[in-house]
């Protein structure tokens, strides 16, 4: 490795990970929570058989999971202004990935709230305890802890995701990454190195998903 080569791979590297820790991780966070509110009122309306509603869910994830989300991106912030409703960039980023990964993730906790056993809400309803209330505190609860694996999964799949948005202009590490090598003609290894930061964002998560299943296991065993 040149000295050159080196000393930009040096200068570059606070200069990638700023935007990742300003935008990347923010846009992940984000993006992810309104996700999840989508995610898990889609999964409920599916799981109550709501009339319409239901329908308009199925539709919803059915058109979501089946267009690519660069092309959803480039709709809503390309497309969108030709019907004069203009979204600034990181706002229209945040709605594509919460619209896009919602869909995914009601499919993971409706099938989550499925695999609960029947007799759980029948005992809720022996007790007295109204749908909401079943539902609230013991089905819910049980299925998001038979998601969490999956959903975290999602989450660390979002952060690799989120460079998309550099496409509707989002200055986050892969555009910063982008911008480097246009002014330093290095691509190879300017391209590794945003990987290489991509991965360490990555693995932090992945720590945390092991963590956090580790917890959970332990308060099931804890109640049984």
């Amino acid at each position: 490795m040149t000295e050159r080569l080196l000393r930009i791979l040096i200068n570059s590297f606070g200069t990638i990970l700023l935007p990742g820790l300003t935008v990347t991780i923010p846009l992940t966070i984000l993006s992810f929570g309104f996700a999840l509110v989508i995610a898990v009122t889609v999964a409920l309306v599916q799981f109550a058989h709501v009339p319409v509603l239901e329908k308009l869910a199925r539709l919803y994830i059915w058109i979501i999971r089946g267009t690519p989300v660069l092309v959803q991106l480039f709709v809503v912030f390309y497309g969108l202004p030709g019907v004069g409703i203009l979204i600034e960039p990181f706002p229209a980023a945040v709605l594509v990935f919460s619209v896009n990964e919602g869909a995914y993730c009601a499919e993971t906790i409706r099938a989550a709230l499925e695999s609960v056993p029947q007799g759980q809400l029948e005992a809720g309803q022996c007790v007295g305890m109204s749908y909401l209330q079943i539902i609230r505190r013991i089905i819910l609860p049980q299925a998001l802890r038979t998601a969490f694996p999956t959903l975290a999964s999602s989450l660390i799949a979002m952060v690799k995701d989120t460079s998309l948005a550099a496409n509707i202009t989002v200055t986050e590490m892969f555009m910063t990454t982008q911008r480097i090598v246009a002014r330093t003609y290095e691509p190879l290894a300017l391209y590794i190195e945003v990987g290489l930061i991509y991965l360490l964002f990555c693995t932090v998560l992945t720590r945390l998903q092991a963590w956090g299943e580790k917890k959970l296991n332990q308060r099931g065993a804890q109640r049984s």
